[in-house]
């Protein structure tokens, strides 16, 4: 096999064309384990570092590059998840997932005779969403790989099973143990127009200092989660109840009369962007049961707003 600069005139590149056409698919995959883009994109470098290492005669050698490299992130992202529990129990306060803004996924079906039961499926929108990820992040490190390789991607058990190191039987029950966490966490949310209606009568209450108008939205027993990283102030505890949640954003809308709140896609979802003289300071993400807000997650480490800057 030729290297790039090696390839001979009027010859297709099978090594940079092909191969860097999967780096979406790669990145796709590699932010669901992780539930950061930064992290999904260090990935990713490396997988590509680890093919360009090898030998062209190793590369040729190899029948399906794309499997190669699906196969050699997927490792590297658990890996990455078992180190990353020991990072979290020393992250300051609460830790959330990256959000993602409109348009930065880039969904490419994965075409492959494997057969997943639509009941067994989640979608490709659906698993980048602050609430799946959040449940995510409840899983081991292996559970999470079964379930996103077999439910999200359509990998067959086989293939799971060579990426994870377990037995065929081994990852249906870890993938079977994680859709069970995903179904307990489930409820019945409201089609997306009605969401962002709800989103939007928050932004207007919150604009208007109104805390009764708050108080009305939020479920009695919603809770708010501020993620920080210990860059900028956020609460170190989950904030509960819908009282104690309107007067902390009263606070806020006090403390900074001129904070801008826009309504955006947020993870797929119905959302909202903090800015400040211009630049985004926060992201908020939101559950929406019935016509009231269950959750609220806001993602203030500036770290994990890079995508937003150009906003």
């Amino acid at each position: 096999m030729t290297t790039p600069s090696e390839t001979e005139p009027g010859q297709p590149d099978p090594g940079l064309s092909a191969l860097m056409s999967e780096r979406r698919q790669l990145i796709n995959l590699a932010y669901r384990l992780l539930g950061s883009l930064a992290d999904a994109e260090d990935v990713v470098q490396e997988t590509y570092a680890r093919w360009y290492a090898m030998s062209p005669e190793q590369q040729e050698a190899i029948e399906t590059p794309a499997a190669w490299l699906m196969k050699v992130a997927s490792r590297i992202c658990l890996d990455v998840l078992r180190s990353a529990r020991a990072r979290r129990e020393r992250y300051v306060g609460e830790w959330l997932p990256e959000p993602l803004p409109e348009n930065t996924e880039w969904i490419t079906e994965r075409s492959s005779g494997a057969t997943v039961d639509p009941a067994d499926r989640v979608t490709l929108d659906e698993s980048i969403s602050m609430a799946f990820l959040v449940v995510l992040e409840s899983m081991t490190p292996a559970e999470r790989v079964a379930f996103i390789l077999h439910d999200v991607f359509r990998y067959p058990f086989g293939e799971v099973a060579e990426i994870v190191g377990r037995t065929q039987a081994a990852c249906r029950q870890l993938a079977s143990s994680a859709r069970r966490r995903i179904r307990e966490s489930q409820v019945p949310t409201p089609p997306t127009a009605r969401q962002a209606d709800v989103i939007r009568a928050f932004k207007l209450a919150w604009e208007a200092r109104d805390i009764e108008a708050l108080i009305s939205i939020l479920d009695p027993d919603a809770t708010a989660i501020g993620d920080g990283g210990g860059l900028v102030r956020a609460e170190p505890q989950p904030i509960a109840g819908a009282e104690r949640i309107a007067r902390f954003y009263l606070d806020r809308a006090v403390e900074m009369p001129q904070l801008k709140l826009i309504e955006r896609t947020v993870s797929g979802q119905p959302g909202l962007v903090a800015q400040l003289g211009g630049v985004t300071i926060a992201v908020l993400a939101f559950d929406v049961v019935g016509d009231r807000i269950k959750r609220i997650w806001a993602v203030l480490n500036p770290d994990k707003l890079r995508a937003w800057s150009t906003d």
